[in-house]
């Protein structure tokens, strides 16, 4: 990994990414990528809007990350099928529905129209998502998550050591319960590696109970610290949170649905920058 270190000089000055356009002699594609990675640093805060100002002075600094992006497949890999719905591994980078998104291309894949994501994860959340085949299965698995007969586990990667083997967080979110149990799979005095189980879904509720307790999850740049002076923190491109199990019931079969994603190589290569299991 390579950081560039960059002084505003005196005079007038540029926005943030005019300034790296004409230091850094790269497009404008590239420095933008950089500020949506959240790889840009001024005065050793993360900033990451393009016409950010600039005074004379500044210390600008530029991670080069050496970590590669998720890989995205073109051909969206299936963990479970039955008749009514389907378990995809998402990558991280892609939205569960919309415009290009996982939903979108299963669509494609599977060719089939009526596929629906049954739940939500977050873009740079990687792992288990649950597919729907049709308007009838989609809706009827809408009371499950409801009733939450669904049991969710995620691995973690978080800043810092917790100080307990295991932990249950329950502050509101939005005004709304909100339970996560926390179990450490293995920690150093930098980071730990967890396993995240929710009796709730809230809104980015593990990414806000983690930040709430002080220990957000590595690469996390909405809900982490903003001043990071680990280069290794740096260094990493999203946030370390993987679906990795989902097991339930199908409504209308009554049999059961349950997959396993396997952790992602970024995930893996964040573990071993740690020196975690």
């Amino acid at each position: 990994m390579k950081t560039e270190h960059l002084i505003v000089p005196p005079g007038p000055t540029l926005p943030l990414q005019d300034f790296l356009v004409s230091q850094m002699r790269l497009s404008r594609n590239a420095t933008k990528r950089l500020l949506d990675t959240r790889n840009v640093f001024v005065n050793t805060r993360r900033v990451w809007m393009a016409k950010h100002p600039l005074k004379p002075g500044d210390k600008v600094e530029v991670v080069m990350p050496t970590q590669t992006e998720p890989a995205r497949e073109a051909k969206i890999a299936i963990l479970f099928e039955d008749e009514d719905y389907l378990i995809i591994d998402k990558p991280a980078g892609v939205l569960s529905n919309g415009s290009g998104s996982a939903e979108e291309q299963l669509r494609i894949q599977r060719k089939n129209p009526g596929i629906l994501a049954a739940h939500r994860l977050d873009r740079d959340t990687s792992g288990c998502l649950l597919m729907a085949k049709s308007q009838e299965a989609f809706e009827k698995i809408i009371p499950v998550f409801r009733d939450q007969s669904i049991t969710k586990t995620y691995h973690a990667i978080i800043v810092g050591r917790l100080e307990t083997p295991s932990q249950t967080v329950t502050f509101p979110i939005d005004g709304e319960s909100a339970v996560t149990n926390l179990r450490t799979l293995s920690a150093t005095a930098d980071a730990s590696h967890l396993e995240v189980t929710i009796e709730t879904g809230r809104t980015h509720q593990i990414r806000k109970h983690l930040s709430a307790i002080k220990h957000p999850i590595a690469g996390d740049h909405q809900y982490g610290t903003r001043h990071e002076t680990s280069p290794k923190l740096r260094a990493i491109l999203r946030q370390m949170l993987h679906a990795t199990a989902l097991n339930m019931r199908n409504p209308l079969k009554h049999t059961p649905i349950r997959a396993k994603a396997a952790l992602p190589a970024d995930f893996l290569q964040t573990l071993r920058a740690f020196k975690l299991n």
